[in-house]
């Protein structure tokens, strides 16, 4: 094996304490982050004979061109350093969890009096109590809903006095308790929340006990709603228990039990959560990166990575088989659970054992199913790209296609998107936004777009003049052609890319269309006639994807500048707004926010007709 003069210098100041190492290609780019006891003979390692490394080791030793380490004090210190890394730079031949997003949380606002119960993706160390992370955004909103006709929970933004004259419509359909008029006490009302809680993390046996008490006290006291109203509680806790399948017939410490099946370089893990002797919950989590990875690596960082993101944390966790570094995972994982041991086991016989294997047979069907969903989707993925090159009369299938699409309100904060679709698929790591420094004060569509395409081929063409020069980076937005240009715009907003194309004469080399909204019609440089794809072609569901995506992230970016601008000067950058109408807008109305709420009437009693309505676009 080569090793490049810089690899060489570098190995030979390797320090032999534990820390971590970030591996990087040419350019710049972390690719792969590892952790070592000892730095020096850990790193050394992948730059012997490669005779015993795997084909992802070779891959990932070929591309590495520089080094960096840190230092640390310990194993543990490595370990957390290590899962901190990865989570920030996710390099690609690092194991990781496959969505890149955030997954959702159940969020109880338990430091408030009255607390609420919310759904987030982010958890801070704010005094709420989290459950998850779940898997489904979607499976979260119906376990609130089951959850809310049960525990009806606050979901208003009412400051609670218990001294309202009326409760909203929630109270009357027993979807709340109504602190707002004293209807219940705020003892009563975190005592229902504590319940939740404890429902949430599968302690349901003292609520039922607790339940059941009341309703017979209820009934004694011949208070007979009351009685009904807890009845109907308890009636609907048990058709959730019901659900939840009692996997010991007495207590058993709580318990996560993980089980992984493989395929093609992926992974599904399949989480069991054991509460109170019952399964009261599962869910499972894709990972890539895992091709040439032993069994017990993936587990490991899958461990690491999930728990690094999970609420809370078990007394036991059940595994198919032995870690190897099991005693410094479990070191963390005690640390994390606030110096409270947490135990691995690989249960050889009995209910345990069983739940491993059933965990693995779920694990097995869900990626097959999942498998089968992909393929299914490259299908029509590559059919769709067929479909366009046939009705576009292209070459080939366009690989790589790039769609514009301008956003703006009364020509002010105006962004140009470009967004990439690499073998029909969003590439987002190459979506570019551009801040129109051209138009000012007035909507010009059409300029804006000129400017946006001559900015791009401009980057093109410099990346072009330069690709020989040493150390030249490349932007890989810019520095390749597109196989296809998607314009969101009829005839007028084709033409005026066209000339920008003939300017770089680039209209030989890369094909472009327009697609006007209404009747989703394409349109053809220099031609009059128009096409219109099948209305059930996935060529036309493609190209629409793709025309709602370069929209959507160019709305996106456009408020995300408006919001950048301070509140008067929001009102300065609305067309028909001088110092004289701010002044009287301001007295008229008080704050900003005033006249974001005015309706259209009350602000033409103020200025013209006209501007009211470019101030109602401008701050809706």
């Amino acid at each position: 094996m080569e090793i490049s003069e810089n690899i060489q210098a570098i190995l030979g100041t390797l320090p032999q304490k534990p820390g971590c190492y970030l591996m990087k290609n040419s350019d710049g780019k972390i690719i792969y982050i590892g952790k070592a006891i000892n730095l020096k003979n850990r790193v050394r390692s992948y730059f012997h004979s490669d005779s015993s490394h795997d084909n992802k080791t070779r891959r990932l030793v070929s591309e590495i061109a520089d080094l960096e380490w840190i230092i640390v004090g310990s194993e543990l210190e490595a370990l957390i350093l290590e899962m901190n890394l990865i989570k920030k730079h996710r390099p690609k031949y690092n194991i990781r969890l496959k969505d890149d997003k955030r997954y959702p949380y159940i969020k109880v606002h338990w430091a408030e009096p009255f607390p609420k119960v919310t759904v987030t993706r982010q958890m801070a160390d704010d005094g709420s109590r989290y459950f998850g992370p779940y898997t489904s955004a979607w499976a979260v909103y119906q376990t609130l809903d089951a959850l809310r006709k049960i525990f009806p929970y606050l979901t208003c933004d009412r400051e609670i006095t218990g001294l309202d004259k009326r409760a909203c419509l929630y109270y009357d359909i027993k979807l709340c308790t109504a602190p707002c008029i004293g209807a219940s006490t705020q003892a009563q009302y975190r005592q229902m929340i504590s319940d939740l809680m404890d429902f949430l993390s599968g302690h349901s046996d003292n609520i039922v006990k607790r339940l059941e008490d009341d309703m017979q006290k209820a009934s004694e006291e011949m208070r007979f709603e009351k009685a009904a109203s807890v009845r109907d509680q308890l009636k609907a806790i048990h058709n959730i228990i019901e659900r939840q399948r009692i996997v010991f017939a007495t207590d058993y410490i709580d318990s996560d039990v993980l089980a992984m099946a493989r395929s093609d370089g992926e992974a599904c893990v399949q989480v069991f959560f054991i509460r109170g002797g019952k399964l009261i919950g599962r869910e499972y989590f894709i990972l890539e990166g895992t091709e040439d990875a032993g069994d017990n690596e993936v587990l490991e960082q899958f461990i690491t990575q999930f728990y690094t993101e999970a609420a809370n944390i078990p007394e036991q966790v059940m595994l198919p088989q032995e870690l190897e570094e099991a005693r410094i995972i479990s070191q963390w994982l005690r640390s994390k659970r606030g110096g409270e041991k947490v135990e691995f086991f690989v249960p050889n016989d009995g209910q345990p054992k069983e739940l491993v294997q059933m965990a693995t047979e779920n694990a097995t069907e869900t990626l097959q199913a999942l498998r089968a969903q992909w393929q299914g989707d490259a299908h029509k993925q590559e059919l769709a790209l067929s479909e366009l090159q046939e009705a576009l009369k292209l070459q080939a299938p366009p690989n790589r296609i790039e769609c514009y699409d301008i956003s703006n309100t009364q020509g002010t904060a105006i962004v140009g998107a470009m967004v990439v679709f690499t073998q029909g698929v969003p590439d987002k790591k190459l979506y570019r936004k551009f801040n129109i420094e051209s138009v000012v004060g007035i909507p010009d569509d059409f300029a804006s777009m000129d400017e946006v395409l001559t900015r791009r081929f401009r980057r093109w063409k410099s990346a072009q003049e330069t690709a020989n020069q040493p150390g030249a980076k490349k932007d890989a937005s810019f520095s390749f052609l597109p196989d296809l240009i998607i314009i969101d715009g009829g005839k007028g907003q084709l033409s005026r890319v066209v000339k920008v194309m003939e300017k770089f004469e680039l209209m030989d080399k890369v094909p472009v269309v327009g697609l006007a909204k209404q009747q989703e019609e394409i349109f053809f440089p220099h031609k009059s006639d128009s096409l219109m794809l099948p209305r059930n072609s996935q060529g036309l569901y493609l190209v629409q994807r793709i025309r709602d995506e370069a929209h959507r992230y160019g709305i996106t970016a456009h408020r995300k500048k408006r919001q950048k601008i301070g509140m008067a000067s929001q009102l300065d950058s609305i067309p028909g707004i001088g110092p004289a109408r701010r002044k009287a807008l301001l007295k008229h109305f008080g704050s900003v926010d005033k006249i974001r709420e005015a309706s259209l009437e009350d602000l033409t009693m103020v200025v013209p007709e006209n501007t009211a309505q470019a101030i109602k676009d401008y701050l809706e």
